[in-house]
């Protein structure tokens, strides 16, 4: 947690403007060696909302099993024409930041473990990011990536009846407004949502939020200046987009939800799941107490972090059709 903490952007006390503290943070990126191994990596651009500029997305594919076996950690990664096995789950992910930070860069490395752990197709979405786009463009970008996942998923190499979303922190916010959005609009059908310390509503005043506040890397101050970059003067709070806890959440698919006892966000990412649970959605949780905000970013450093991102490929592969999620609430891990 110290060691993320001096490597991020001050942002609201010592950094103010939103092109400064991502560069500070690109600096901060490691380097591609070490990076966990999949069987294919290619950025692609791919049609953005109407009249929105196109969206950059990296698309993962899981490395071919041999025998039944999954690829040893640290094994070499296969030639650039490995393709996925069929039937597996397409995950559209979107990456945490605030709205305002973070990239296909920020979370190459989770997006890789997440292809690992779970054998699924990975599209990690670059959506626009605020200041420059406000809400709701962002949320358009998500909803439109989603979509073109559907359009595409014969080609991705995914089962039609495996389209889940997933996030963490901002990135949890806007996966799981694109399934509100698509029971609104009638689809795409989205088979489960996976939300790792999601927000769920900005003007929240929760007992975690005034705990964690302070010292457990994600602050209080620096979630106001990001809720500040995003939603602008004007916004609409309540709105079920920037406050899915708000929103009416019967009818939307099963979701497992990561949440971490020393993270300002517990308590809405935890009253998120029991919202769904009370709205008659199956929900599992993965609850570890003694976890910071940003925790499944420190991977294999972590014996939590690992457990959490088994516990996500887990339920990940187990959408694939010969293997649907069963209807019965999980309880916590951690």
């Amino acid at each position: 947690m110290e060691a993320m903490t001096a490597v991020f952007p001050d942002v609201g006390v010592t950094v103010h403007d939103a092109v400064e503290a991502r560069r500070i943070l690109a600096r901060s990126m490691p380097g591609p060696l070490g990076l966990p191994p999949v069987g294919e990596v290619a950025d692609r651009l791919i049609p953005g909302p109407e009249g929105a500029p196109e969206i950059p997305v990296r698309v993962y594919r899981p490395q071919e099993k041999e025998d039944g076996q999954e690829p040893a950690p640290g094994a070499a990664t296969p030639p650039a024409a490995a393709t996925a096995p069929a039937s597996v789950p397409t995950v559209v992910f979107f990456h945490g930041g605030g709205w305002v930070l973070g990239s296909l860069d920020s979370h190459d490395a989770t997006a890789r473990a997440l292809c690992r752990a779970s054998g699924a197709v990975i599209v990690s979405v670059g959506y626009r990011l605020a200041p420059e786009a406000r809400f709701p463009e962002p949320v358009h970008d998500a909803y439109a990536a989603v979509c073109w996942a559907e359009r595409n998923i014969a080609e991705l190499g995914g089962d039609p009846g495996a389209l889940l979303v997933a996030g963490d922190s901002a990135g949890g916010n806007l996966a799981t407004v694109c399934t509100l959005i698509a029971r609104e609009r009638g689809g795409p059908c989205i088979a489960h949502q996976s939300l790792i310390y999601p927000a769920t509503d900005p003007a929240a005043r929760t007992e975690s939020r005034r705990l964690n506040g302070e010292g457990y890397f994600l602050t209080e101050t620096a979630m106001l200046w990001f809720g500040a970059q995003y939603f602008g003067p004007d916004a609409d709070l309540s709105h079920p987009w920037a406050a899915p806890l708000r929103a009416d959440l019967a009818g939307l698919p099963p979701a497992h939800v990561v949440t971490a006892g020393c993270d300002p966000l517990c308590d809405e990412g935890r009253a998120y799941a029991e919202r769904l649970r009370r709205a008659g959605v199956p929900v599992t949780e993965a609850h570890f107490p003694g976890m910071f905000h940003g925790f499944l970013g420190a991977g294999s450093l972590l014996p939590d972090a690992a457990d959490a991102m088994a516990g996500l490929g887990k339920v990940i592969a187990s959408t694939a059709s010969h293997r649907k999620i069963g209807g019965n609430t999980g309880g916590s891990e951690g």
